[in-house]
C-alpha cells in the first residue's frame, strides 16, 4: 500500500494491467513478437519495449545512450523521438530476454510504489519531459499501460479487460479531454452541445457543452436538441481518442446523428494522446 490512499486506486489499475500484459506476452513465440499493433512503426515488441523503458526511467535508470535511424517515418518530433530510443535499443531482444527484463521491471517498480511516501501533490519531472503532479502521473501511467495492454490484446487477437479498473481510469482521461476536441479543435459553435453515447463493457454517456464565449464543459448530463450525437462503442471510443485508427475505418461502428459537418470536425480530431 502506498502511504496516500488517493493514489491506491492508479497502482491497483498499473498492477492489474502490467501484469496482465507480462501473463499475455510470456507464453509467445518469437514470430509473434514482431506482429504489427495500431500504434505507428511499432510491433508488439516494441510496445513492450515502451513501457518497459518509461518504467524504468521512473525507476530513475539512466536513459540509453543511442542514436537511431534515419528512416524511422513514425518519428516526427521530439516526443517521438524520445520515446522511440528505449524503442529501438530494444529491436534486437529476444522473446525471453524481453519477458525477463519486464518481469523484472514489474518486481522493482512495484517495490518503488508501495514503498511511496511523496503527497499526491508532489511535483516531479516525467520521462517525456513534463512536469505533473504525482497524482496525475500515476493516473496517466494507468492510463498509459492499459491502452498498451489493449494494443497488445489486439494485435494478438486475445481480447480482454475492457471493463478492468484501467478502463474505467482510461475513460476519465479521455473524456476530460473531450471540450478541447469539440471547442477548440472542432471549432464547435458557441451556446451549441454535443452528445456522446458509449455503449459496452464500459458505458456511459457525456454532453460538451460550449457557452458563449466559446469556453467548453463535460457532463453527463442530458441534453435536448445537441448539434452532434455519437453512438458508439467503448473499443471503437478508445482506438479513435487514442489516434489507433482513423474515423473513416470504422465508420460502420459509429452512428452519427445532427450537424454533419461539425461531427466530421470533431472525428477528425479526436485523437487526444500525443
Amino acid at each position: 500500500m502506498t502511504e496516500h490512499p488517493s493514489l491506491q486506486p492508479y497502482v491497483d489499475a498499473w498492477t492489474h494491467s502490467i501484469e496482465a500484459i507480462s501473463e499475455l506476452v510470456n507464453p509467445l513465440v518469437e514470430g509473434e513478437w514482431n506482429r504489427a499493433t495500431e500504434c505507428p512503426g511499432w510491433s508488439v515488441r516494441d510496445v513492450v519495449s515502451h513501457i518497459i523503458g518509461i518504467e524504468c526511467e521512473l525507476l530513475g535508470d539512466p536513459r540509453p545512450i543511442h542514436s537511431l535511424p534515419r528512416d524511422l517515418r513514425h518519428v516526427v518530433d521530439e516526443t517521438s523521438r524520445r520515446m522511440e530510443v528505449q524503442v529501438d535499443v530494444r529491436r534486437h531482444h529476444t522473446g525471453p530476454e524481453m519477458t525477463s527484463e519486464l518481469e523484472y521491471t514489474i518486481i522493482r517498480r512495484s517495490r518503488q510504489l508501495r514503498n511511496e511516501k511523496r503527497a499526491p501533490s508532489a511535483r516531479m519531472m516525467t520521462p517525456l519531459g513534463m512536469e505533473l503532479t504525482l497524482e496525475r502521473l500515476l493516473q496517466l501511467r494507468a492510463f498509459d499501460v492499459w491502452a498498451h495492454e489493449q494494443d497488445l490484446r489486439r494485435a494478438l487477437g486475445t481480447p480482454g479487460n475492457l471493463d478492468s479498473p484501467g478502463a474505467l481510469i482510461a475513460r476519465d482521461v479521455l473524456v476530460a479531454g473531450l471540450p478541447k476536441v469539440v471547442a477548440k479543435k472542432a471549432s464547435a459553435p458557441a451556446n451549441s452541445a454535443v452528445v456522446f453515447d458509449v455503449s459496452g463493457p464500459v458505458e456511459f454517456m457525456r454532453t460538451v457543452r460550449v457557452d458563449q464565449g466559446g469556453t467548453a464543459t463535460v457532463n453527463g448530463s442530458p441534453s435536448l436538441g445537441p448539434a452532434v450525437t455519437f453512438s458508439l462503442d467503448w473499443e471503437t471510443y478508445v482506438r479513435l481518442a487514442c489516434g489507433r485508427v482513423r474515423p473513416d475505418a470504422v465508420a460502420d461502428r459509429v452512428k452519427v446523428e445532427g450537424d454533419t459537418a461539425l461531427a466530421k470536425a470533431i472525428l477528425g480530431h479526436f485523437a487526444v494522446t500525443p
